[in-house]
């Protein structure tokens, strides 16, 4: 008869939590990297962590394309700033000038780079959980993606997400799996400055609001 090992968890005492809640604060998203290489295996460690990260019905949806190639690297720019003249046409007057004025992206100087997107074709899970709400499996991603944040920034390591992007355009550049939607593009390396608040808090684009203001009762 199997008998099953009663496991404790761990203890996280008080000087752990409080070095959690530093963490988080200075989980920052980073545009402005060293050119520097990261240390060897590096980026494998910490995509290792990210994959404790839960998911909907253990399905594990996350794909990760590590950006190598100079030629990928560089037409993954040049759309970049193709999306970005876009999105600056929707602003007018200051807000314009300041947009402009914005650094969105550290795909010039970040030494790693990762794409990073869900497999809606997998058959991990078996569709536990995920009927009613199919897009939990991109959530799921989303989860690996920030754990993937806080286990780089836990070394020292910064992580810049890049969003203004076309899914599709990056998903053909790579040439990824068919079934494989992008969700983030991550830039990765030494953080060329350290701050624990938000880079555009810093530049006045948008200043953080109380949580308070976004709880409800019911």
């Amino acid at each position: 008869m199997d008998t099953q090992l009663n496991i404790s968890p761990p203890g996280f005492e008080l000087e752990f939590q409080g070095s959690f809640e530093n963490l988080l604060k200075w989980r920052r998203d980073v545009r402005r990297f060293k050119p520097d290489p990261l240390p060897e295996n590096s980026v494998d460690e910490i995509l290792a962590l990210a994959a404790l990260a839960p998911s909907v019905g253990n399905s594990q949806p996350w794909r990760f394309a590590k950006v190598q190639s100079g030629d990928k690297r560089q037409a993954l720019r040049d759309h970049f700033q193709i999306c970005n003249k876009d999105a600056l046409s929707d602003y007018h007057g200051e807000k314009a000038k300041l947009y402009a004025e914005l650094k969105l992206s550290g795909m010039d100087v970040s030494p790693a780079q990762l794409a990073v997107f869900c497999d809606h074709s997998t058959t991990l899970g078996h569709g536990l959980g995920k009927k009613t709400m199919p897009e939990t499996l991109d959530y799921s991603v989303v989860m690996a993606v920030h754990t993937l944040w806080l286990a780089a920034r836990a070394r020292g390591i910064g992580v810049g997400w890049v969003s203004i992007l076309n899914p599709r355009e990056v998903e053909s550049i790579l040439n990824v799996p068919k079934g494989w939607t992008f969700v983030a593009y991550l830039c990765i390396g030494w953080p060329e400055e350290e701050h624990d608040d938000p880079e555009l808090v810093r530049h006045g684009w948008q200043e953080r609001v109380d949580i308070s203001k976004f709880i409800v009762e019911r």
